[in-house]
Formats: C-alpha cells, structure tokens, sequence
C-alpha cells in the first residue's frame, strides 16, 4: 500500500486530491487545519487519516517524524495576497512566504528521510503565477516563483536517491482562492492607506472584473488533481504539468515576447491606467 501525505487538504485541490488517492488506494494521511476539517475527511473515506498540519507551525511539523514510512507528499498549503506592492504590509508579506515557501520546504526536509528510504514523490503545487507575474498579485508571484526555484534545484539534488520532484502548475481553479476573491479584495482594500488606495485607484478599480473573469474561467479541482495523480504514478514524471488549456501556449507566447510588449498587454488586460 502506498502512503502520501497531503498539506491544505482542508479543502480545495488539497481536499480533492485527499479524497481521489483514497478511493485509488491510498493510505492518505490529509493535514487539515482544524480536527473538524479532519473529521468531514475521515467520514468520507476511512483510508483518510487527518492529521491538525499548520506548515507554518514548527510543533506540527516536527510531529510528521511519527509518520513512520511515506511514500509520496504534496505539498499543496497556500493562499494569496494580494494588492499593490508599494501599500503590501511586510508582516503580511512574511507571512505570505511562510507559508507558501517556508512551510512547503520545512515539511519536505521533515519527510525527505521517509523518501529517501522509499525512492518517493514530492509533489509542489505551484501556480502560473510562479512564471508569469501580474499586477496586484506581486507577493503570491514572488513566493510562487521562490517555490519553482527551490523545486527545480531539488529535483537536481535529489537524483543520487531517485527522488522526483514535481511542479503542478494549474491557471484559475474553482476553489476558495478565486471564490472568496472578491471577499478578499474588500480586506484588501480595508487595510490600505488612504493614500495608497488613491495613487492605485485606477489598478483597484478594475479588479472585480478580473476576479469576475478568473471565475468565468476557473477549472474544476478534479483537474489539477488529475495531474497530481499522474505526477505520483508515472514511470517518468515530468518536472511540470499544466492543469488549465492554452497554459503552455500561454507561457511559450510570454517568453518569446518583448517585455514591452507583453506589459503593454497585462497592463491592458488587468485595468492598469495608461496614465496617472
């Protein structure tokens, strides 16, 4: 029987991805981050078994050692900050890394012992938005493109003991991120300065309706869970997979694109005012 530990399964693709390799045959064991989480997971499939995982908490990391022998982690817990870089609030925006990037590497150094012995998985949930950064997303970019960096030199370190490391990559998914956004922007917007919310009046402005649009957009969980599931069972797995149609497309056009041109095209797309 295989064994994978899963961090943010509370809901969203963590969740899903929970319930998936379960039914598939998986031993689960889901970090949630409340033990009522837990107790909504363990009632829906008995392989599940909860464990209370807040990445950015030493005491609960330290008690994966217990785990005993693990096959395979997807390190999937995150969230998102948004607003304007000049107005982000630097205890926000530690936070923000704490969890997406220090949390992500203090659970894999914690089990990498157990892959190692297994010639496991370590699977990152990433985002688009740690290739392509976009405005009034710039702290979930930058700790999105930290976690494609440290993914990549891993996967390199880690070939003596046959360890793969995977990126998921998925665009808009309907989950909490995109829709509790609006709820989150109305915080956002609470907790600028007043003078930070009048320089961006014109960026804040047209922000509903590309939260509207990511929405219209968003894929199903079951589709980055897809790709998570081939990322733990194929033979050779890629180093990235793209969860959203056009994504490869997307980033192959970004990268051959001249930066003017490109941020000409973001700029248009996400309302920033051509003037001040």
């Amino acid at each position: 029987m295989s064994r994978v530990l899963i961090t943010g399964a509370s809901r969203g693709i963590g969740r899903a991805a929970a319930l998936r390799l379960a039914q598939s045959g998986w031993d689960v064991v889901a970090g949630v981050r409340s033990p009522a989480d837990g107790e909504a997971l363990r009632g829906e499939d008995e392989r599940i078994r909860p464990v209370v995982l807040d990445v950015a908490s030493a005491e609960n990391i330290a008690e994966l050692a217990t785990l005993g022998e693990l096959d395979a982690v997807v390190n999937n817990a995150g969230y998102a900050l948004d607003g304007p870089v000049e107005g982000l609030d630097l205890d926000a925006l530690r936070r923000q890394f704490e969890v997406n990037v220090f949390g992500q590497v203090a659970v894999t150094q914690q089990v990498l012992p157990m892959l190692r012995r297994s010639r496991g998985r370590i699977v990152f949930t990433s985002s688009v938005s740690g290739r392509l950064s976009t405005p009034m997303t710039g702290a979930y970019n930058a700790s999105k493109f930290a976690l494609e960096a440290i993914a990549d030199a891993l996967r390199v370190e880690l070939r003596p003991w046959r360890v793969k490391v995977v990126l998921i990559e998925p665009g808009p998914v309907a989950t909490d991120l995109w829709g509790k956004a609006a709820e989150q922007h109305a915080t956002t917007l609470a907790g600028l300065a007043p003078e930070i919310r009048e320089l961006y009046s014109g960026h804040l402005a047209n922000v509903p309706k590309v939260i509207k649009t990511m929405q219209r957009i968003a894929v199903a969980p079951d589709k980055a869970v897809d790709k998570i599931e081939r990322a733990l069972t194929a033979r050779r797995p890629r180093a990235r997979y793209h969860v959203n149609p056009g994504t490869g497309v997307q980033l192959a056009t970004a990268a051959v694109t001249p930066a003017p041109v490109f941020d000409a095209v973001v700029a248009r797309f996400t309302g920033v005012p051509r003037k001040a």
